[in-house]
């Protein structure tokens, strides 16, 4: 039966809440707000929605992630990692499915956390991780190039080699006036100092010098008034979703890949976060409030979102105490919209897409010298992860990078299982356990089993009988054995039958407690007898000599 836990972190938070702690997450919160905004813009645009979709779901997101969320300093809104399913998404099934599929997400993202998956996802391996990382980033920075060079085309194509092919034929096409703007605005971004970066973020300060330069001069290039007449002044409007039954199956799989991807994100992000403060998150928690901020932000015609790695670290790094700051960043946000919203039909598209460009860079690990410090097979996964993120498709990406994690996972394992005969030269590793100063009985053969016995190496246990052909007595050491699955046990019934069938008897020594279990619930210990399970290796001893000495070592 499935145990709930639903204890948002912003109740233990509020606990002993003064005017000192609100002072800290107001300035925090305000601060990540600025960051916010222009990164909510140019995600939404990049992902083939309007601008307005963008800040309506770090709003409404970034409200209720702080809210209910497991953590006391996440940030929740949209991301860059979604920008290119998102717009996959909208291209091939258009944006009244993607708020379905938004929805269908946030569904997925609260079972995860209710059925306790939140330490599951987080042992997905680095390399797979920073693999398709890599890879979105790769397909970021291609997606911005349209509007970075002003090029005269009506919409990128979705897919890495669309996209190649586009820009191949239209690159010499690009415009002088919006490559100054988002040439000058990626300088500044990227060369603007640190120590002001915390007083005034480079992505906020590239926007407004833009929109001040293009308003000013009147310069030619294209901005979200031209595009999308603006942003509405105003709350957002609730509106029910469009249901489509004949393509809800279709659907499932970019749902799970928002969600899986989510679920990864947020948790990625506050393990950051607890590693920068020393806190510690509630992950099924975390998973819950990002399902239920997913689950709302359809209804307003929001887009999928998750913790934000940028704006969590700018929150820690300015002072962000609690939830609260989140929620301030929130406030600040909605403040934007319906106070200020007309001044962004100003804002040139450029920019936005310096800012991505930008972002692109900075999320991407591009140390390939990393590379040479991995095992080969980690490279392996990370590179296929990569080019298949980038050539087809994340979720076939996770897909064979997880398998292949597995595969190779699964050979180590195997490769460190084995089953060796403890001989009276062996080192002395444990006194009750250590064949030194022990003698084997003439007619008994021991051995000690290393490593995990599971399907993957099940058959070592077969090998020991060609050791010990004339043994009548064979002892299995099991002091060292991490890991007993089911096909293991199958393989000791096995040796224990066959043993049987040809008189001799195997005695077993030194399981512990989780093998042990295994053995009796399995039936195999009954099968044995009692008095051939021993607790180390020099009662086992015993029990061979005695087996031994009355000449029935069968029964």
């Amino acid at each position: 039966m499935l145990h709930l836990r639903f204890r948002p972190r912003l109740i233990g938070a509020l606990k002993g809440y003064d005017r000192e702690l609100f002072r800290h997450d107001l300035l925090a919160g305000l601060t990540v707000g600025i960051v916010a905004l222009p990164l909510a813009m140019a995600f939404a645009m990049a992902s083939g929605v309007t601008p307005q979709a963008g800040i309506f779901t770090a709003v409404i997101a970034g409200f209720l992630g702080s809210l209910l969320g497991g953590t006391r300093f996440s940030i929740t809104g949209p991301t860059g990692a979604f920008i290119v399913i998102i717009y996959g998404i909208v291209a091939k099934y258009g944006v009244a499915n993607l708020l379905i599929c938004t929805f269908m997400a946030g569904v997925m993202l609260v079972l995860m956390g209710v059925m306790r998956l939140g330490q599951v996802i987080k042992f997905f391996p680095m390399p797979l991780i920073t693999g398709f990382t890599n890879g979105i980033a790769v397909l970021i920075f291609l997606t911005q190039l349209k509007d970075f060079f002003g090029l005269p085309v009506e919409q990128m194509p979705a897919g890495f080699f669309a996209i190649v092919a586009t820009l191949r034929e239209r690159l010499a096409d690009f415009d002088g006036a919006t490559l100054a703007v988002s040439g000058a605005s990626l300088a500044l971004i990227l060369l603007w100092p640190k120590r002001l970066n915390k007083l005034l973020p480079s992505p906020f300060v590239a926007l407004l010098l833009a929109t001040v330069t293009v308003a000013l001069f009147d310069l030619p290039v294209a901005t979200i008034g031209s595009k999308f007449g603006g942003i509405p002044q105003g709350l957002p409007a609730f509106e029910g979703l469009s249901l489509d039954v004949a393509t809800l199956s279709e659907l499932l799989t970019p749902a799970f890949t928002i969600a899986l991807l989510g679920a990864i994100e947020s948790l990625l992000c506050a393990v950051v976060a607890d590693s920068l403060t020393g806190d510690k998150h509630d992950a099924n928690q975390e998973l819950i409030a990002q399902g239920i901020a997913n689950m709302v932000v359809p209804f307003f015609g929001g887009i999928p979102a998750t913790g934000a790695l940028a704006r969590t670290a700018t929150n820690i790094s300015n002072g962000g105490r609690t939830p609260v700051s989140g929620m301030v960043h929130a406030a600040l946000l909605l403040l934007v919209i319906l106070a200020a919203a007309p001044l962004a039909s100003y804002i040139p598209l450029a920019v936005l897409a310096a800012i991505l460009v930008a972002v692109a860079l900075k999320m991407g690990d591009w140390d390939i010298r990393k590379a040479g410090q991995f095992p080969r097979r980690d490279t392996a996964v990370l590179v296929v992860t990569f080019l298949l993120t980038v050539a087809f498709d994340l979720t076939i990406a996770v897909e064979i990078g997880l398998l292949m994690s597995a595969v190779f996972f699964i050979q180590s394992m195997a490769r460190n299982t084995s089953v060796q005969r403890l001989r009276p030269e062996h080192a002395q590793l444990f006194e009750r356990h250590s064949i030194a100063g022990k003698q084997v009985p003439e007619g008994c053969a021991a051995f000690r089993v290393e490593g995990a016995l599971f399907f993957g190496a099940a058959d070592t246990v077969e090998r020991l009988l060609h050791d010990a052909p004339d043994a009548r007595v064979v002892i299995l050491q099991l002091h060292r054995l991490v890991l007993l699955d089911t096909t293991g046990l199958l393989a000791l019934s096995a040796l224990q039958q066959r043993l049987a069938e040809e008189r001799r008897t195997l005695i077993l020594c030194g399981a512990g407690a989780e093998v042990m279990d295994l053995l009796v619930g399995s039936k195999l210990a009954a099968e044995m007898g009692e008095r051939n399970i021993q607790p180390d290796l020099t009662t086992a001893l015993w029990r061979a000599e005695e087996l031994l000495t009355s000449g029935v070592v069968w029964a």
